[in-house]
This record gives structure tokens, sequence and C-alpha cells, in this order.
């Protein structure tokens, strides 16, 4: 049997970090604005023969692979070459043996939720596999474990939300938990004016998160202001985006990017600011980091007769321009 799934990753628009508990909790209303893209994370789960108790697992992209003579031998071990592989197939529990292989379209350390739909991906496939029957919200909170487990610092969940169910929501962060909200927009005409270019692998990856995080709970009154506006800018970016104003969408995403980078001065670098100033002086009504940034992918607002200029600008600035378009599905599996 083989078993296929593909999860998209994702866009932040605005109010990124607030999902992190406990953060949200300390600003009322708090909201992160995100759309899935057509940039895939991709699982293959394939069976072995019923007396084969072997798990192996393959990570296509990043060229690495390990092996375990069987499920109890995986969970024995310390150390993974393929860690999240091997946290997300603990909680599964599978009772025979497999080959899993992984693969995404998504550039190292873009900042796009790459290992998150990886994640959502891998727990679909063997959700199917194991007949757990777990639902798209457990998977979510599955993926956001294991990569806290991972990665050894909170984690957030809007980058698991999109991969999922796709389209464009609000993930609303009310204390007692998270919750979805589609968000009543347009998705061709925002697919129209968003452009995603890469600037590099960031050299600190997701410590930029963990940075603002541990300031905020330790009371850096500066910190603390910055996240407050950028909760609140996401609170009124949402409803921009929901009448279709796109000059507010614009005038909001710039006010974000300005707050965020003022709590860290390697939240940007100086070729995501080449790209943002170049791209605005172009026709682009807003430019920013998606994630923790310090590298990554650099999401883009345009006016649509402005795209081959923009694009251009990008190019003319150091980066590269990734090809998406707004995903209305989520997590696919299908299974031969």
């Amino acid at each position: 049997m083989r078993i296929e799934s593909k999860a998209p990753t994702r866009v932040d628009l605005a109010g990124g970090t607030l999902d992190i508990w406990p953060l949200y909790l300390f600003h009322p209303g708090a909201v992160t604005v995100n759309a899935a893209i057509t940039r895939y994370a991709s699982c293959r789960i394939e069976t072995h023969a019923q007396d084969d108790p072997r798990i192996r697992l393959v990570s296509r992209d990043t060229q690495r692979e390990e092996a375990f003579a069987s499920f109890a031998e995986l969970v024995k071990g310390k150390r993974y070459k393929l860690p999240l592989l091997a946290e997300i197939v603990k909680f599964f529990q599978p009772q025979s043996g497999f080959t899993l292989t992984t693969d995404s379209e998504a550039p190292a350390g873009a900042g796009i939720g790459g290992s998150s739909a990886m994640a959502v991906a891998i727990c679909a496939a063997l959700d199917r596999y194991t007949g757990a029957g777990k639902s798209k919200a457990d998977w979510i909170h599955i993926s956001r474990d294991a990569e806290a487990i991972v990665i050894r610092v909170p984690t957030g969940t809007q980058d698991h939300y999109p991969p999922a169910f796709g389209g464009a929501a609000a993930i609303e962060l009310p204390p007692g938990g998270e919750r979805r909200t589609e968000l009543r927009v347009d998705l061709s005409e925002l697919e129209r004016r968003i452009v995603l270019c890469y600037t590099g692998k960031p050299r600190k990856s997701a410590i930029n998160n963990w940075d603002v995080f541990r300031a905020h709970i330790n009371g850096d009154s500066g910190v603390f202001r910055n996240l407050a506006r950028i909760s609140e800018v996401a609170q009124e970016l949402r409803g921009a985006l929901e009448r279709s104003d796109w000059t507010d969408v614009g005038r909001l995403m710039r006010e974000e990017w300005s707050f965020r980078k003022r709590n860290l001065p390697n939240i940007t670098t100086k070729t995501i600011d080449k790209i943002v100033d170049n791209t605005r002086r172009k026709g682009a009504l807003a430019g920013k980091v998606c994630g923790a940034g310090g590298g990554g992918c650099v999401v883009l607002l345009i006016e649509p007769e402005t795209r081959e200029k923009v694009e251009v600008a990008v190019v003319e600035a150091g980066g590269e321009v990734l090809p998406m378009k707004i995903d209305r599905s989520g997590v696919q599996v299908n299974v031969s």
C-alpha cells in the first residue's frame, strides 16, 4: 500500500509571534492573519511485508535518512537525524514496518511554515496508515508539540492551520484555546495582489521568536508595547481585508513590519530592507518578512498591474521570486 499526502505552506500577513502561549493572553483580541499557498510539503508512506518491521525515514529535500529495526528501536533512540519525522511517528505508534519519505517545495529557512506543513502532511498520512481516527485539530496540536520537542523552545499554532484547512483565515487567540475563522475575502483577488520572494536562509532560524518571547515574559516594556500594537494592527488588517480596502491593508502591513523590526535588530537584513524599499518604489503597497525573520521570505502586497515591475525589482535587490497561488483545500491524502 502507498499513502501520499501533501499540505500547503503559508504567508502570514499580521500578528505572528502572538500565537505562542501565553503571549496572546496579555493582548486581548489577539489574532494572526494568514493564507495557505501552493508551495507544498509532501509525505509518502510505503508499507513493508508483514514480517518486515523495519521503519525507514527519508527526507528528499535535505538528503538525509535513517532506519530502525522496529518501532520499539525507534522509541529507544536518543538522537535522530530526522527528529521531526521520528517524533511524529512516536505519536501514532505504528504496529508494522514502512518507509516514510518527505519532500518540500519551501526553501531552507523560508519562514513560510515549511516544517509545520510537513508535520501536518506526516500526521495525515500516518493517521490513515494506522487508522488512528484523529481530527485535523488533533493533527495541528500533535504537529505543534512535535516541533516544540525538536527545537526545544515554545512554538505557536498559526503555522499549522493553513496546512490543515487551506484558504485565508484569522487565527483567533482568546483565553481557553485558539480557533480558526475563515476570512470573508475574495481569494482570487488576494492571490493577484501577493508576491512572495526568498532572501536566503536565516542565520538563526527560529531563535528570533524565542528571543522576543523571552523578552516579553521577562517584562521588557518595549517588546510588550510593540506586540500590543502588532495585535491591534492585526485586528484592523483583518477588517481591511474583509472590506477589500487594499490601500488600508498596505498601510497596516507597513505598520506591522515597522513595529516588528523594533523587537530585535536582526529580524531584518540588508537584503530584506533593499527588497522592501526597491519594490515600494516600483508600486508595491507593502512588504514584510514571513515568520521569525533574519532571512527567509518576504511577502509583498501589490497593485496587480505592477506585478512585473515589482518582480524585476525583487531580483535586482538580490531576492528570488517564488511563484505561488492561494491553496483552497488544505492537506490532501491519497491511497493506492
